[in-house]
């Protein structure tokens, strides 16, 4: 057993301890920027209607012409007179989203934000701060660079291309005149069953957290210099806990102890805070019962108090009328506003109908029940990013002055992100690469897609919108006619998705016909998966393949033919009944819009696969272990009467993926086998590609601490790099470890490092030390 506490690695504030300040600051002012001087002159002119006013945020379509709130004419055109109420009567300061939920040209949008800067200023020539999820490129921009989802680019594994991704979107959000960009999420992945998988950057904190902190620099720059007309102010999404609802389905309550909040959740968050992040998003759901938009303890206790955040806090789409109508939390939306507002909230994502709100909390400061301090603090934050942003020079960038938008330069680093982020599962025979005088079966659901290989919040929330802007660009079918001769080429989809209703919905088309055709083929190229969603409409009540496509594998793996499986989905929709039907399986994730030209690159061998697994690809519905699992969770396979499986079986574990070369992994060295707890220790291994061609290899460290006061993981990944070898080539790979990678949450909910055994894996090597204090 070991030794009792050693160490506190940080001053870790417990949920409950007194809080030192209400609104988080600092208890010593720092000195005043000119832009602090700004701000308090400007908030002294204020009246408390125009400061309510910069505290909502309402959706284009409210401002438009249309025959309701919801909805705008087409063309679009702004409404003077509603215009008037919004800006001039209820002094709003922010707009969100699209009109008609539908992509835009830059010169639409620089029209309709330029109209909104001119009438939204007021009478104190406060600019609008517009915002829009910009998720995987600028989505709703009509022209803009699509990459990979989320969990595509946490495939990749290189953090050179994502930041890349992230100031390609930036610049084009830019270009857009959009300022403010409600992107990443950092939510941990962590159940397959859940709709937003995707967005997320899988099941790992020490991922998520890299990945996080470089995406913040990409889109603000590296020294976070939002003034800049080539970055935007990143927002951190979805603080905190929002992806692990107990039923598995979206915004459907949650039950997490401090413990692991802390242990698996909160890392992500607190390394893009100290990456600088501008502003964060609050969780939709509810923790242990209570709404996170109404927790004071969330909000205030442990974002501003402990983590030190300082920026604008937004609500997530009419969360705050939630605690109302949704949770019963609140008697009225006025009870609801007050309590979200004194939890800590800023600006509320009102979406809709903004009177309410306004209304509301112009009375409770009347009355006493919101201090205006807590107004002029929420309204310092808006007027702080607002000045950061460069707004009160430059309201609205002119999209003539982004020349590379949507230029080759950025359409080539999508397609490389979208190369490196396509797993190679599974290679029987070595059938991959297929050689280019086969003759394929291309087929499926997904294969003639634009929509599929992008995924929800592409040009339309849902995805539905894509192939109304994607036609210049290849579906898997096109890319692989690019890439052979086309006569070698045939394509029937035997399954296909209903484009209307119900996106999930399939039915059986030209089936038999396909399964005809697949006889006078080499090979068949099946391409399933998943039709574009995301966040409710996306949940599901069964995570297998769905039936009508696991029979039509099944019946093209009767002809006998070669199957290579190729999987287009958000999240790992489970496989078990037919996989070992296939001679190969590929996971293209969402790979954007050049996702199918990187496939049949991978397909015939003009790119080497280099993806490794974001999550553990699970093997049955009741068996959802993650790779980092308590070691109760994965008992041996049990002999005798009983003779029951092991209980950690996934199809695929987190952290593979083949190559079409090899890599042999030498000498793992350590420089001490006993350490200090405030020492560091450097490992290196030697890297050899003993194959007879190029590739990226991903180097993977896992630690683990073999006793603990706290059950340990069995592993845990503490560092990652991707290298690139030439046949024969060696690399040694150095990681460096210090206190923090050794350290974990325990009973008291502080951050520690015990004194014990240690072994850290990479590959197939081991080595163990010892930490003593």
């Amino acid at each position: 057993m070991k030794r009792n506490l050693s160490l506190s690695v940080s001053k870790i504030l417990l949920f409950l301890l007194p809080i030192t300040s209400f609104n988080g600051w600092a208890q010593t002012k720092p000195v005043q920027s000119p832009i602090d001087v700004k701000v308090a002159q400007l908030v002294s002119k204020m009246t408390l209607e125009e400061k309510v006013g910069q505290m909502a945020q309402v959706t284009v379509d409210v401002i438009t012409k249309g025959k309701d709130r919801f909805s705008s004419f087409e063309p679009v055109e702004l409404d003077p007179k509603i215009m008037d109420d919004v800006f001039n009567k209820y002094k709003i300061g922010s707009i969100l989203n699209t009109a008609n939920n539908r992509a835009r040209t830059t010169e639409q949008w620089y029209k309709i934000i330029s109209e909104i800067q001119r009438v939204g200023k007021g009478r104190l020539n406060i600019p609008v701060i517009y915002g829009i999820d910009a998720i995987h490129g600028t989505t709703y921009t009509a022209g803009a660079t699509f990459f990979p989802q989320q969990i595509g680019q946490a495939a990749s594994r290189n953090l050179e291309l994502i930041k890349k991704g992230a100031q390609i979107t930036a610049y084009e959000t830019r270009a857009s005149g959009i300022p403010w960009n409600f992107s990443p999420v950092l939510d941990l992945g962590p159940d397959p069953r859940f709709p937003r998988i995707w967005e997320t950057y899988g099941e790992d904190p020490y991922l998520t957290s890299e990945i996080g902190k470089v995406m913040v620099k990409g889109y603000e720059g590296d020294n976070n210099d939002i003034s800049s007309p080539f970055h935007v102010a990143s927002c951190l999404k979805h603080f905190l806990g929002y992806q692990v609802a107990a039923s598995g389905k979206d915004r459907t309550p949650a039950f997490i102890s401090d413990q692991a909040l802390r242990e698996y959740h909160l890392p992500s968050f607190k390394a893009a805070i100290e990456a600088g992040a501008h502003t964060i998003m609050i969780n939709s759901g509810l923790i242990n019962g209570v709404p996170v938009h109404s927790s004071f303890k969330i909000l205030t206790q442990l974002l501003r108090n402990e983590l030190g955040f300082k920026g604008l806090v937004v609500t997530d789409w009419g969360d705050i009328e939630n605690l109302n109508n949704r949770d019963h939390v609140a008697a009225s939306n006025k009870e609801a506003v007050m309590m979200a507002i004194n939890a800590g909230i800023d600006m509320s994502m009102i979406a809709y109908q903004y009177e309410p709100f306004c209304n509301d909390l112009v009375a409770l400061v009347k009355e006493g029940k919101v201090k205006t301090s807590r107004i002029n603090e929420a309204v310092t934050r808006i007027l702080t990013l607002k000045f950061q942003l460069g707004l009160f020079e430059t309201p609205v960038t002119n999209y003539k002055d982004y020349p590379k938008f949507g230029s080759k330069e950025f359409e080539d680093a999508a397609y490389q992100t979208a190369v490196e982020s396509i797993t190679l599962l599974k290679n029987n025979n070595n059938i991959l690469p297929l050689k280019k005088t086969t003759k394929v079966l291309i087929t499926g659901p997904n294969a003639n897609s634009m929509r599929t290989l992008n995924g929800g919040w592409t040009y339309s929330w849902q995805g539905e919108k894509v192939e109304d802007f994607a036609s210049k660009y290849n579906t898997m079918v096109k890319a692989v006619q690019n890439k052979i001769e086309t006569k070698n080429v045939s394509f029937i989809p035997g399954v296909s998705y209903k484009m209307d209703g119900k996106y999930f919905e399939e039915y059986a088309d030209q089936m038999d016909e396909a399964i005809e055709a697949a006889k006078n083929v080499d090979a068949i190229i099946l391409c399933l998966g998943e039709n574009t969603y995301t966040e409710t409409p996306g949940n599901l009540s069964d995570l297998y393949l769905s039936d009508l496509q696991t029979e039509y594998a099944k019946k093209l793996s009767a002809t006998g033919k070669p199957i290579i499986l190729v999987l287009n989905e958000g999240r790992p929709r489970i496989i078990s009944k037919f996989e070992p039907l296939m001679q190969g399986v590929i996971m293209t994730y969402l790979p954007g819009n050049f996702g199918g030209d990187a496939l049949a690159s991978i397909l015939f061998g003009d790119e080497n696969p280099s993806g490794k697994l974001p999550f553990n690809y699970p093997k049955f519905p009741n068996s959802l272990v993650n790779y980092n699992h308590k070691p109760s969770e994965s008992r041996s396979v049990v002999e005798g009467v009983y003779n029951y499986d092991a209980d950690y079986n996934p199809q695929y574990e987190f952290g593979f993926g083949l190559s079409y070369t090899k890599f042999e992994y030498s000498n793992l060295k350590l420089s001490a086998k006993n350490i200090n707890t405030n020492d560091m220790l450097t490992i290196s291994v030697e890297v050899k590609n003993t194959g007879n061609r190029e590739g990226k290899e991903v180097v993977d460290l896992y630690l683990s601490d073999l006793v603990a006061s706290i059950t340990p993981d069995v592993k845990r990944l503490k560092g990652f790099q991707k290298i690139d070898l030439k046949p024969g080539e060696s690399k040694t790979v150095t990681f460096k470890l210090d206190k923090k990678a050794f350290a974990f949450i325990n009973a008291d909910n502080k951050s520690v490092v015990e004194s014990g055994d240690f072994k850290v894996s990479i590959a197939n090597l081991q080595s163990p030390f010892t930490i003593t204090n």
